[in-house]
């Protein structure tokens, strides 16, 4: 019984110390800042889909003028994995590296700049439609996963208060 006692204790203790945190996103200004970022995306399939998930994670609001535009240049590669004794690659790596520029709307001056870079695998099936398919869903999930680190780091950076920070 003594023992629980003092686990009971020593996780008071521990909470007590959290007693001024306060969720991210618990702060109005730094959803109604995300919300009216206006992003410029290279063409193409993937930054299409890395502008439709950062809309998506920003909760985009199209009806305000936006405060700040985000200007990003994209990287891809792709390297077989797992080579078959014929020369033939059944999985893929896909590497995408986003880079993004924030400034602000009025003074064009930058504000924030940072990278963010995401790996994964894929397998690369025989048959043609099923490789492409598969191809395609790696660059979906890349751009998500590109999308929420950007927004996590823009969401920590209009919380702290910070003017400028340096790229990555």
């Amino acid at each position: 019984m003594s023992r629980f006692l003092a686990l009971a204790l020593a996780s008071t203790v521990a909470l007590g110390g959290c007693a001024g945190f306060q969720p991210l996103y618990a702060q109005p200004e730094v959803v109604r800042n995300l919300a009216a970022i206006q992003v410029t995306a290279p063409s193409g399939r993937t930054g299409y889909l890395i502008r439709q998930h950062l809309d998506d994670a920003f909760a985009k609001d199209h009806s305000v003028a936006p405060t700040y535009t985000m200007d990003l240049s994209l990287g891809e590669a792709r390297y077989p994995r797992g080579v078959r004794i014929d020369n033939v690659a059944t999985r893929y790596e896909y590497v995408l590296t986003a880079s993004y520029a924030l400034r602000d709307v009025k003074s064009h001056a930058l504000a924030k700049q940072g990278q963010v870079r995401v790996e994964l695998t894929y397998d690369s099936a025989d048959q043609p439609y099923a490789s492409i398919s598969a191809q395609q869903d790696a660059q979906d999930r890349a751009a998500d996963e590109a999308a929420r680190r950007i927004e996590l780091e823009l969401a920590v950076w209009l919380a702290t208060g910070a003017k400028v920070a340096a790229a990555k």
